[in-house]
């Protein structure tokens, strides 16, 4: 049987001394399928359950999820309470990470973002057109001006993070501390066998993205003919099938078992995984995102994890 165990509500993202709330927003939605007045009830009820970590990225939406999330960042005086996290390097205005390009793309989002600092800023993507040990140096200097906490990664290989914290350590420069990824029941080849070894050898911090495999592991699309609401959501189809199909099952039976929702449950395992400090999640209004922050303290049984493990593996 599923359990409710006395999980702390902060959780350590790695060694950087920054803990969170278990679930994260993904602030991709906002300015998309979540519309301003949407993105601000979500960020209120995140807020009012205790979350802390807002994830999101300069180019989102052209930059107006930045925007949005700073409006409700100026509503609320205590900064410090709030993780923001943000990603750098794809946003048409300030195109990958040479030294010009990040000093440009941190200025524009902390103007967007309305605030004086990045608590989390992830290199999105990796950009080999520039030399790491210049993209480093742009970074070790915002962060002596206090414009960025901590340095992270997004869509990296395991060897290009092992490498850039490698010439981190030999030029005395700032390492990555923490990985965004996609992990997920769905997506776990690339997490597990590339990044969850860096991970737990380096003892970062591990971010989970789609936990819910863009809809999937919430049940929303059954058939082909389940079409998404927004294009943002389409990944989902590639999952229907016999695999995905016996998932939904396992989660069905476990729902059974514990009273929560198969969403619930498909975020429990990701927040079950070694490292993972927390999973971000898509909320298009504040229904969706209280549909899932009741199980944050929800652990499985082992008997119930090995379950997901097997039909997943």
């Amino acid at each position: 049987m599923g359990q409710v165990a006395p999980t702390p509500l902060r959780r350590q993202i790695g060694r950087t001394g920054v803990g969170v709330f278990p679930y994260g927003i993904d602030g991709s939605v906002f300015g998309w399928t979540a519309g301003f007045d949407a993105a601000i009830e979500v960020l209120d009820e995140f807020h009012a359950a205790g979350g802390t970590l807002i994830s999101t990225a300069d180019h989102y939406a052209g930059g107006r999820s930045e925007v949005m999330i700073g409006a409700w960042l100026a509503r609320h005086p205590r900064r410090e309470d709030v993780v923001v996290a943000t990603k750098i390097g794809r946003h048409p205005d300030a195109p990958g990470l040479s030294a010009a390009s990040i000093r440009a793309a941190v200025d524009a989002s902390l103007e967007r973002l309305r605030t004086e600092y990045v608590d989390l800023l992830s290199f999105d993507g990796d950009h080999p057109e520039t030399p790491l040990e210049e993209s480093l140096t742009a970074i070790a200097e915002l962060m002596a001006a206090g414009r960025v906490r901590h340095l992270s990664v997004s869509d990296y290989t395991g060897a290009r993070l092992i490498e850039a914290r490698r010439i981190a350590r030999t030029l005395g420069l700032p390492a990555p501390e923490a990985v965004f990824s996609e992990y997920n029941l769905m997506e776990r080849r690339r997490y597990e066998t590339e990044l969850a070894p860096v991970v737990e050898s380096e003892s970062l911090g591990a971010i989970a993205r789609l936990p819910l495999a863009s809809g999937y592991l919430r049940g929303d699309f059954r058939t082909r003919d389940d079409l998404p609401s927004s294009p943002m959501f389409a990944a989902a189809l590639r999952y229907v099938g016999r695999k995905g199909n016996k998932v939904l099952e396992t989660l069905e039976t476990i729902s059974h078992e514990v009273g929560e929702n198969i969403g619930r449950i498909a975020i429990a395992w990701v927040l079950s995984r070694p490292g993972v400090a927390a999973a971000v999640v898509r909320a298009k209004d504040g229904p969706q995102l209280l549909d899932l922050l009741p199980s944050v303290e929800l652990t499985l049984s082992r008997h119930q994890l090995a379950l997901l493990d097997k039909v997943t593996a």
